[in-house]
């Protein structure tokens, strides 16, 4: 019975030492997400139930900023549809076009690394510097783009200064840098088994049938990753549209000039820029809390959805 109880004591403190051990282990991990995403997170909990203006103590404010956000800012729900809309068809297109040009450049054999800088080059350019070109070349006026449609007989559209095309000039602009996704589908189209293709082929299966059943199934976790990455990237969208409206609208002096974002009619206006317009131009950081938390719920809500539809993109070994 003495020796039952003196080994208690000691596996308790083993098991003491142990926790505190992996606690140790754990815990760059643990100050990094209290740190970096907790305390943020329950902070724009907290400031959107306040009246707050980042330099006065802020005070209880109940549900009048998601009332006002919702109700009566003119402004989120042109900017939600505008978001949604570029997460829908611009990521959709990257990841088609991404998985185009990586299949592309693996099928050729002479050249392909003047092909690879070629395509990856536009992906360095600073993000303001290659959206005030688009705009310049997309330039319904004096742009050569629709210099060069004009001469073909082809439609030239308002790009940038009409609604109805600058989001898709926005989606081209995108396309522009797709060389970050081109490397990574790349680099999973080179590790499918060469032996898979060569047994596709023994049975006369088509190039279609073939990328279908052989390498859609091993490169499926890297489209996962592709379509999660680029929604959450896009419902970060915020430079190229302010750029673009900025530059299409003639306001790209100084700060002294007053610029509302979303020209042209609003159509380039994105959640993440309501929260600089609300929290840094119109002291409004309750209501800027609250767009951060609708965009935080989104990105929430889209990657949840994606994990849940898995099989679709992943293989059944997966």
């Amino acid at each position: 019975m003495s020796a039952t109880m003196t080994v208690r004591p000691l596996l308790r403190a083993k098991k003491r030492r142990e926790a505190l051990r992996n606690l140790a282990f754990l815990s760059p991990w643990l100050i990094g997400f209290g740190v970096f995403f907790a305390y943020p997170l329950i902070s724009t909990v907290y400031f959107s139930f306040m009246k707050y203006d980042g330099f006065s103590s802020p005070t209880w404010n109940g549900t009048r900023n998601w009332s006002y956000v919702f109700n009566e800012y003119p402004f989120f729900w042109p900017a939600l549809r505008n978001t949604l809309w570029l997460v829908v068809v611009m990521v959709t297109l990257r990841v088609a076009f991404g998985l185009g040009i990586g299949l592309l450049i693996t099928k050729i054999k002479t050249g392909a690394g003047f092909f690879r800088t070629a395509f990856y080059l536009p992906y360095l350019a600073p993000p303001v510097a290659a959206t005030m070109a688009f705009a310049f070349l997309l330039n319904p006026g004096t742009g050569p783009v629709n210099s060069l449609l004009g001469k073909l007989g082809l439609p030239q559209p308002g790009w940038f200064n009409d609604p109805n095309w600058s989001k898709p000039g926005l989606t081209l602009l995108a396309l522009w840098g797709i060389g970050d996704l081109m490397v990574i589908f790349m680099a999973a189209l080179l590790d499918v088994p060469k032996e898979q293709y060569e047994a596709a082929e023994l049975d006369g299966t088509g190039r279609w049938s073939r990328f279908r059943y052989v390498t859609l199934p091993n490169i499926s976790p890297i489209v996962m990753f592709a379509v999660v990455t680029g929604v959450i990237q896009t419902m970060q969208y915020y430079t190229e549209p302010l750029v673009a409206g900025k530059v299409a609208s003639g306001v790209i002096g100084g700060s002294g000039q007053q610029f509302e974002p979303g020209y042209p009619g609003q159509s380039t206006l994105t959640l993440p820029q309501l929260v600089y317009n609300l929290g840094f131009q119109r002291f409004d950081t309750g209501s800027a809390c609250v767009i951060a938390l609708v965009l935080f719920a989104l990105s929430m809500a889209f990657t949840a959805l994606l994990m849940r539809r898995r099989n679709g993109f992943l293989s059944a070994e997966d």
